[in-house]
């Protein structure tokens, strides 16, 4: 019984991990991983799913892998402005109320909740409500 279910659990996760590469963010992995997993090997497989994609999907962060060349490039192009922090850049810093300009993120790199700005010559994504880093983009 415990082979069957270590194999079945490996199997689906050979399944579901190409399809939950593509996942934005832990939120978004575990959603997508489970649904992909559910469809190859039903509840276990939507399990197994779910935990992988929410790993991949922390992994990634809010850009897909192959966004993040697209998009640094696309900002370069921008010539934004860069702001002066005093913190380290990292994700979770919560950036001054005031002094940052934030701007839309294209809708092509699928980020419709979130904002851009540049901070220390770093390109950051930011939650425009807490105006939390939710990703630097390296």
């Amino acid at each position: 019984m415990i082979r069957r279910f270590l194999g079945t659990a490996a199997l689906v996760a050979a399944l579901a991990v190409p399809a939950i590469a593509q996942a934005q963010g832990v939120p978004g992995g575990i959603e997508r991983g489970s649904r992909e997993g559910e469809r190859a090997g039903g509840p276990v497989g939507a399990i197994v799913g779910g935990t992988i994609g929410g790993v991949v999907g922390g992994i990634n962060g809010v850009l897909g892998v192959d966004e993040r060349p697209r998009f640094r490039s696309y900002v370069v192009e921008q010539r934004r402005p860069s702001y002066t922090y005093r913190e380290d850049v990292r994700v979770g810093a919560v950036l001054p109320e005031a002094g940052v300009t934030y701007y839309e993120v294209p809708r092509e790199y699928n980020a419709p909740n979130y904002r851009y700005t540049v901070v220390n010559n770093r390109t950051v994504l930011v939650d425009p409500a807490t105006r939390r880093i939710v990703e630097v983009v390296e």
